[in-house]
């Protein structure tokens, strides 16, 4: 891939970079690092606001096709745009599952009845969606979900999904409006066949959300529990009981060119870190000035593998090369910025009051988890890449040996 900018790039770079020098004032200027990972509770209503500011000055869904309400931008113009706003230290934006995920799934595999309801609000980031994926019995291993999902054919119309259930670890329902769901729909199928990917509008009796409260403080997760909740016969994304593979779509598009922002806005930890251990002395240890160093040229070979991975025709394997190159990066740095801290990272404040490293350290030791674990990153390499056998599984018997 050309890391070069084009004239008409540095043209959009200029352009993109003015606009959230002009934008980001005023009410919105306090907004400047807020959110973002272990921190997705922080001024969301404020952060809504500035999204929907985006939007109604074309700065949402910029690689949609235009015929859906996009841009059509390229690619690095796309990198581009993320870079910029990473580097303007702009609020995290709340609407990445509408933006990010589903949209681009709707116009991969939705009906055009589909698309029609559901694109502008996320363009114009007037509905939030979430992520029913994860069950207790169900996380990296998604193909052993127990959510159902069955018919309920009603007279005069097309009838009614009810969904029975419970999904985990839900980022952000509680400011959700509508969540997208696998559901087993066809009784006695097992693992990846009999699914389907419904959407399911939350504000109903049948949608119970719980919080979850985690070590950071923070509640962005959740459980989230279905007991005969109910959505369109028409609300199944592709055909019922294929579900499976529009699930694998969206995560592809989930590795898209917004993990680039997410770089630059490690490159930007990273440089708070160096900083902090020049004004405490820390640097000075030969140590830690060694990791910080292996750090800094370990983000730029990240940098550059994403790069790669978006433009390779094998992304989906070097997706999971990335995941697994950031995650670890990641968790490395929080215990490096407890090195730098010293014996100060020790005690929180009054009432478990963390300081920014504190919580950047609690929260990425979660990095190698979610997203894919580190665990089903390898497992993924090495049998789509490396062609080993599947590990055995006591709930899969097609991977046990025969005696």
């Amino acid at each position: 891939m050309d890391l070069t900018d084009t004239s008409e790039d540095k043209a959009f770079r200029a352009e993109v970079r003015t606009w959230l020098e002009d934008n980001l004032v005023g009410d919105f200027a306090a907004l400047k690092g807020l959110g973002g990972s272990g921190k997705d509770l922080e001024a969301h209503d404020e952060r809504l606001e500035w999204d929907r500011h985006l939007a109604r000055h074309g700065w949402t869904c910029l690689g949609w096709p235009t015929e859906y309400g996009g841009r059509g931008l390229s690619l690095m113009q796309q990198v581009i745009f993320h870079e910029e706003y990473a580097r303007s230290n702009a609020p995290a934006r709340v609407n990445h599952f509408g933006e990010e995920l589903l949209g681009p799934t709707l116009i991969h595999f939705g009906s055009e009845a589909q698309k029609a309801r559901f694109l502008p609000p996320i363009v114009a980031v007037e509905e939030l969606w979430c992520q029913g994926y994860s069950e207790p019995g169900a996380g990296s291993d998604l193909a052993n979900i127990a959510t159902k999902a069955r018919l309920d054919a009603l007279s005069g119309d097309a009838g009614e999904w009810v969904i029975d259930g419970q999904k985990v670890w839900t980022s952000l329902a509680q400011f959700a409006d509508w969540i997208f769901v696998l559901a087993r729909s066809e009784p006695g199928s097992v693992r990846h066949s009999g699914i389907s990917f419904l959407l399911v509008p939350i504000e109903q009796d049948g949608v119970e959300i719980r919080g979850i409260e985690q070590l950071t403080g923070g509640a962005e997760f959740n459980e989230v529990f279905f007991t005969g909740a109910r959505t369109a016969a028409d609300l199944v994304v592709g055909e019922p009981g294929q579900g499976w593979g529009v699930a694998m779509g969206l995560l592809g598009f989930e590795r898209g060119v917004s993990t680039l922002g997410q770089q630059v806005g490690f490159q930007r930890e990273l440089a708070a870190l160096i900083d902090l251990a020049r004004r405490n002395g820390s640097y000075d240890d030969p140590i830690i000035r060694d990791r910080l160093a292996r750090a800094t040229v370990e983000l730029e070979v990240i940098r550059l593998n994403a790069l790669r991975t978006l433009s390779s025709e094998q992304a989906p394997q070097q997706a999971s090369i990335a995941k697994l190159l950031w995650a670890t990066w990641h968790r490395t740095l929080g215990e490096l910025a407890m090195l730098v801290r010293g014996v100060d990272a020790l005690t929180a404040g009054p009432g478990y009051d963390l300081d920014e490293w504190q919580r950047l350290f609690l929260f990425t030791r979660a990095d190698t988890i979610y997203g894919g674990s580190d665990e089903v990153q390898r497992n993924i390499l090495a049998e789509r890449v490396l062609a080993l056998p599947r590990d055995p599984s006591p709930r899969d018997p097609s991977t046990q040996e025969t005696r």
